[in-house]
């Protein structure tokens, strides 16, 4: 049985509890109800989204997304071309740093949805949606620009979930788990494996933290209660990942 997750929300000392789904949905194109479910079901605070509708009313199906789940547009979809952002209305966003990365002519273009939030006593931080190249050479330059996209922002914590295209023994994701804590190594909780969801076998989708956050569980929540296995199936070519993390309490001025 998957262990129960702490509850969301504040805490006694002013930190809180968040949190994060990290979920590539495949522009929309499978079961949608089956999709909407799943999110639901998982209760999450923020989600990062990776393939959000880029060509077809991409603003109309995000913000459909946003209403059918009881979420809010952070950033993202257009100006980061596929990760989107979305929140609770507890999550307040201070300020967005979308970034449309360099694209060679024979690749996809690429980019970033990034806001810092705040929830409650708690100090702000950013959080960063991605979905890095297939190609080898371009995804190494993808995880160095998302270290640069963490510090540039200014916000000295933040959170990043996406599919990254690679395995946790790349030369990227080495990099990344280097400066930031990989959400699945740290805490495991639920399955580890994201990639099919008719036969899980590789980790390719992520949740990273900047050290300060405490990653309490990170995992693929098919054990959780509402969570049905046949939606899992329908949603999209990837499964979820659930990250509980707790947020310190901002410092006193």
């Amino acid at each position: 049985m998957t262990p129960e997750l702490p509850a969301s929300g504040p805490r006694p000392d002013g930190s809180e509890v968040v949190r994060l789904l990290s979920y590539n949905i495949r522009s929309l194109r499978d079961d949608r109800t089956a999709l909407v479910r799943v999110v639901r079901a998982c209760e999450p605070d923020l989600v990062c989204v990776q393939e959000s509708p880029r060509f077809w009313f991409p603003r109309q199906q995000a913000a459909w997304l946003a209403r059918s789940t009881g979420l809010v547009i952070l950033s993202g979809g257009l100006s980061a071309s596929g990760p989107l952002l979305l929140g609770k209305l507890r999550a307040t966003p201070l300020s967005v740093h979308d970034l449309l990365l360099p694209r060679r002519p024979e690749l996809h273009q690429r980019g970033f949805a990034t806001t810092v939030v705040r929830f409650g006593a708690a100090a702000p931080f950013s959080v960063t949606s991605c979905h890095l190249s297939l190609n080898a050479d371009e995804r190494y330059t993808h995880f160095q620009a998302l270290l640069e996209q963490v510090d540039r922002v200014g916000a000295p914590l933040g959170l990043v979930g996406g599919d990254f295209n690679e395995h946790p023994d790349g030369p990227g994701w080495k990099l990344l788990a280097d400066r930031l804590q990989d959400g699945w190594a740290t805490a495991p909780w639920g399955s580890e494996f994201t990639s099919v969801p008719d036969n899980p076998y590789q980790r390719i989708d992520a949740v990273f933290a900047t050290p300060g956050i405490e990653v309490l569980a990170c995992g693929v929540p098919d054990g959780l209660p509402g969570v049905r296995p046949r939606d899992l199936l329908g949603a999209t070519d990837h499964l979820p990942l659930l990250a509980v993390l707790r947020i310190p309490a901002r410092p006193a001025d």
